[in-house]
């Protein structure tokens, strides 16, 4: 069994930091680990509160029994929790910091797929310049709404699909060739190694009130992150 790496636990609900690659819930085929199956054989009763993409590592928070469901999917619902994410995207934004205001709908055609379009649901995003490589970005985003693949979908609407987004962007790995001039392979190396093939996208934080008490619960950029962030400040 996979060992989970445990933010906060208390009697009502677990926070998880979750990696990339492990779906939050199960799928519709269900042939696939979710985290959600993980927890159920731990704790047996396990309840979503909300989930992240497939390839997004970061913060989740499952809830423990049905009340604190309730309560925890209410305050997600009415925007009372602060959420804060972090991603690698493909150019600089023209402006440093901005809100991007564009309803999400599901695309009609393709199961899985949203589209931006006047017709969907709400959706806004604050984003913010971290740091400016020229090529790519370090942004920090904050999402007032929970719509399905939100940031990705704003971040393409802007024109700065988040780094190795296979539905939305461009699926191809990062590679130090692409960050590094006069690259050279290793003479024993066949082909480059990648330096990143997974949805540069991060949950870092959520912060919320619960009985009187704030929690800010926070996952570190993990080491893939960090490894590339690490190289592309390098060159």
């Amino acid at each position: 069994m996979m060992k989970l790496d445990i933010i906060l636990e208390n009697e009502q609900f677990i926070a998880i930091h979750k990696p990339s690659g492990l779906l939050s819930i199960p799928d519709r085929i269900g042939k696939e680990l979710s985290l959600k199956d993980i927890l159920k054989e731990k704790y047996g009763n396990i309840y979503t509160v909300h989930r992240l993409d497939k390839d997004t590592s970061g913060v989740i928070v499952f809830a423990k029994d049905e009340a604190t469901h309730r309560t925890l999917s209410q305050m997600f619902e009415a925007r009372e929790v602060n959420k804060i994410y972090h991603g690698l995207v493909y150019g600089v934004p023209v402006h440093t910091t901005g809100t991007i205001d564009v309803p999400i709908f599901a695309h009609p055609g393709k199961n899985g797929l949203m589209v931006t379009d006047n017709k969907g649901k709400p959706a806004i995003t604050d984003y913010a310049l971290v740091e400016n490589f020229g090529k790519y970005a370090w942004m920090q985003f904050q999402i007032h709404t929970g719509r399905t693949h939100q940031i990705r979908l704003h971040m393409k609407y802007i024109g700065h699909s988040i780094v190795c987004d296979a539905l939305y962007g461009n699926p191809a790995p990062l590679l130090l060739s692409s960050i590094k001039r006069n690259f050279k392979l290793a003479k024993q190396a066949e082909e480059e190694k990648p330096l990143l093939q997974r949805l540069a996208l991060h949950a870092s934080g959520l912060s919320f009130k619960w009985n009187n008490e704030t929690f800010q619960l926070e996952a570190p950029i993990p080491k893939d992150l960090r490894a590339v962030l690490q190289q592309l400040r390098k060159w």
